[in-house]
């Protein structure tokens, strides 16, 4: 664990979508994001909380697993984590079970085996406020049925419960009243014979007790990726016997064969025992009280469209559409207000500094390369704030219901429906996330595709294109085009993505087989708190992070399209042809000229592999160098107005404008992006893979493009 946690700390744990980051944030008072469907967490957070007496403690958020059978690598960080506690040393001081009220028998699974660990246990029954009226939850008789400390009903979203569960977790931790037993699921006595040779193994290597050593012999024989978590605990530093391991997968195999014999299947033996004793526990302890189970609920009924085969695609394409569109029409004014705002603020530092090169450098490098990026951020803070209102509301997991077949079908995972989509905001958290997808094979190819989903990053540079070069005008008598062509360019590396997918699964070979379950949460009116706040962050990231970026290439850039100053290079309007950029610019225009691109778009090229908004900042930064007159020069004017002295002829045309943008659909321009899947990956091998691939793509489309428009005659 990277951070040390204190003497006494809590693990948060619980199913996905249970609500367990939001009482994560509402006890710790931290602003992790808070979303509507499973994966969302998947690194462990660790935050301070307070008990009422001021006493502070370590709040330790896990990612969201719906069992200690490990499936996917977050529910591998947990089991591991688990496995840490019981075998190692620190163990928390309470565990935390999160379960989500409106759905208790699917959660308190989890619960059920937590309470094996010999660690006190503190149900959390969150979303309270969801819970039917005829719905009667008898926590006292609950409590006693599952042995744990406490049960606090509770809703993180409408904020009470919280003095209640500080309480309950304070309590136990003074308390210290660990409850064994023997474990509360029979099992027949034939199992228990079966199951016996593992036990004495775990019990003899081990100091775990007999009801979690039972519980984690029927987890071994479940998967053999439980094994696999044992090699790695024996690989981070605990002694065992030198044979254990192969002790442990022949007693393992055996016991498989035994109950293959007797007909048992051994890979849902856990969960069929421990769900007909929950149901038991439910049943005898009166807990459904009047409710109509046949009733079909609001969010059934609303799926029956939303998630049908034909109707279900057609509506979120038409809703791509409409939040494409309104990046263009409900951001305009304010767009207009910060290059105003720009514009102002480059005029009041000429006016107010002498003039010289500290201030031309301010001027022309900083105010205009940053201030270009900067008018663009209203559009993705309203990207951002559709993505999130998809995520919060729930449909975002009817998107991954609805794709899962077609996935299956090129080589994906249902589960890569929400990584990839979250690769229109940003790759590397949609990377990351990818560690929801159990199988080796189908992760791997969604890392290897998910960059050519458009990302925030690009949309200044489609924008800026598609604003100045192609017109606002009305086609099939109801799409605007502008908005029309932005859906193309998402739609483009959306679909090239697929096809890679599809390629790439037939020369990737990995042994296994995945398979695709997801609970579909109820639809939800989302959190307008969270959701303000992730906007919030994604435009504090896109500003700090970002800004840093482009300011400093603005003030590198500035320099080299500045100087030498002396001589020829020091007279008219194109001295920047011969200034260091200008001469970079011109020495790689042979290799992109039949793209239809000249130096200065040269030069941005080469500067957007830092990050690929900063390719107009770049523009920006040449075109106010360039200019001749006092303040800031508007970039889209000025590429509107670029004429070619030789032949007379505008520089850049629609037919340019739609090259660069497919160019940027497919090119690998964001290292950030690929030192992420070095992380991910752990090899080089497949970062550079996607570097070579992806640009010798975004070549080839790019000149197909150009070329084809100049023979239709387009150019």
């Amino acid at each position: 664990m990277k951070k040390k946690l204190g003497q006494h700390w809590v693990a948060l744990v619980g199913n996905p979508n249970c609500g367990k980051t939001a009482i994560f944030n509402l006890l710790t008072g931290l602003s992790q994001k808070v979303s509507n469907y499973p994966g969302v967490t998947v690194e462990k957070k660790i935050g301070k909380a307070h008990f009422a007496d001021g006493d502070q403690f370590d709040l330790l958020d896990l990612p969201g697993t719906y069992s200690l059978t490990p499936e996917s690598m977050d529910e591998r960080i947990v089991t591991e984590q688990v496995l840490n506690w019981i075998h190692g040393d620190n163990p928390p001081s309470v565990i935390v079970s999160v379960v989500d009220a409106t759905n208790l028998s699917r959660n308190l699974y989890l619960s059920t085996q937590l309470t094996d660990l010999g660690i006190p246990i503190v149900i959390a029954l969150n979303m309270m406020d969801l819970v039917k009226n005829d719905l009667k939850i008898d926590t006292k008789k609950l409590v006693q049925k599952l042995g744990v400390e406490a049960i606090i009903p509770m809703s993180a979203i409408k904020r009470w419960g919280q003095d209640e569960l500080l309480n309950a977790i304070q309590s136990s931790v003074k308390t210290k009243n660990i409850v064994n037993g023997e474990f509360p699921v029979f099992l027949k006595d034939d199992y228990v014979n079966i199951l016996q040779p593992l036990k004495d193994l775990l019990l003899a290597n081990f100091a775990c007790n007999d009801r979690f050593a039972t519980a984690q012999s029927l987890r071994l024989i479940t998967r053999n990726s439980t094994v696999d978590i044992y090699e790695l605990l024996i690989e981070n530093g605990f002694h065992v016997d030198g044979s254990f391991m192969n002790d442990l997968k022949e007693i393992r195999q055996k016991a498989v064969e035994n109950f293959e014999e007797m007909g048992v299947k051994h890979r849902i033996l856990e969960a069929t025992l421990r769900y007909k004793w929950l149901d038991s526990v439910l049943s005898d302890a009166k807990l459904l009280v009047g409710t109509n189970l046949s009733e079909e609920s609001f969010s059934e009924k609303v799926d029956k469209v939303l998630t049908h085969s034909w109707s279900g695609p057609f509506i979120f394409i038409i809703i791509l559409y409409f939040i494409f569109q309104s990046i263009f029409t409900w951001v305009s004014a304010p767009m207009e207000w910060i290059n105003s705002g720009v514009g102002w603020m480059g005029i009041q530092v000429l006016n107010i500094m002498p003039p010289g090169m500290l201030r031309d450098l301010i001027v022309e490098g900083i105010i205009a390369g940053v201030g270009a990026i900067l008018v663009f951020l209203p559009q993705i803070l309203m990207l951002m704030f559709f993505m999130t209102v998809l995520e919060d509301s729930g449909y975002m997991a009817r998107v991954a219901f609805m794709m899962d077949r077609f996935m299956s079908k090129i080589g994906l995972h249902g589960r890569s429906v929400l990584p990839l989509m979250s690769g229109y905001a940003c790759a590397i958290p949609g990377i990351m996330s990818t560690r929801t997808i159990d199988s080796w094979k189908e992760r791997l190819i969604t890392i290897l595709v998910l960059p050519l989903m458009s990302c925030s990053a690009r949309l200044p540079v489609y924008t800026l294109m598609i604003g100045a070069f192609i017109p606002a005008t009305t086609v099939f008598g109801f799409l605007k085009l502008q908005g029309l062509i932005l859906v193309v360019m998402y739609f483009l590396g959306t679909a090239t993505a697929f096809i890679l997918a599809k390629i790439f699964s037939m020369f990737i070979k990995a042994k296994g087989k995945s398979s695709f379950v997801m609970e579909l949460p109820p639809y939800r009116t989302p959190l307008w708190r969270s959701v303000y706040r992730n906007v919030y962050n994604r435009g504090k990231i896109f500003v700090v992070n970002a800004g840093k970026i482009i300011m400093s290439i603005s003030i590198i850039l500035w320099f080299l399209a500045s100087f030498p100053s002396e001589g020829e290079a020091s007279i008219g309007k194109n001295s920047i042809q011969h200034s260091y950029a200008g001469k970079i610019g011109h020495a790689i225009e042979p290799i992109i000229k039949p793209l239809g691109f000249d130096w200065k778009l040269g030069i941005g090229l080469i500067t957007s592999f830092a990050a690929r908004e900063v390719l107009v900042s770049t523009m920006a930064t040449i075109y106010n160098v360039e200019s001749d007159g006092d303040g800031i020069v508007e970039l889209k004017d000025a590429m509107q107005n670029d004429i070619d002295p030789e032949t007379g002829q505008p520089i850049y045309t629609p037919l340019v404008a739609l090259s660069l943008m497919v160019f940027f659909v497919f090119a690998a321009q964001c290292m950030a992006t690929f030192a992420i899947v070095r992380n991910e990956t752990n090899s080089w091998k497949w970062p550079l893979f996607m570097i070579v691939y992806m640009n010798s793509l975004a070549y080839g489309a790019s000149l197909l493009v150009y070329q084809g428009g100049k023979i239709l005659g387009f150019g």
